[in-house]
């Protein structure tokens, strides 16, 4: 089990697996979900070189942003925050400047 912070840094969440085999992650007060090596895979080839907003609000996130994909293509939930940062902890994005995500 591996334990990050959140996108915001304000809290911490827990996940097993990897990107590539997809991710059971544990966050808040029992909750958790998983992402599949399938949806990380699309996730990825949709941003691919891109720098994009993360969209980490859980009712509207902004048009265009990982969230924005997430909760269409994986889980109504916000889980923008703890897949960002295992993206970037498994080296397939960075943090840009102003807090978006860059996709390498």
């Amino acid at each position: 089990m591996t334990d990050l912070p959140t996108w915001a840094g304000k809290s911490k969440f827990s996940y097993i697996g990897s990107v590539k085999e997809g991710t059971y992650i544990t966050y808040g007060r029992g909750f958790s979900c998983k992402v599949s090596a399938k949806q990380y895979s699309a996730l990825i080839d949709h941003f691919r070189g891109k720098t994009v907003n993360i969209g980490t609000s859980r009712d509207n996130p902004p048009k265009g942003s990982v969230g924005e994909w997430l909760q269409k293509n994986v889980i109504k939930t916000a889980i923008a925050s703890y897949v960002g940062s295992i993206l970037i902890a498994e080296g397939y994005a960075e943090r840009g400047y102003r807090g978006e995500i860059k996709f390498f």
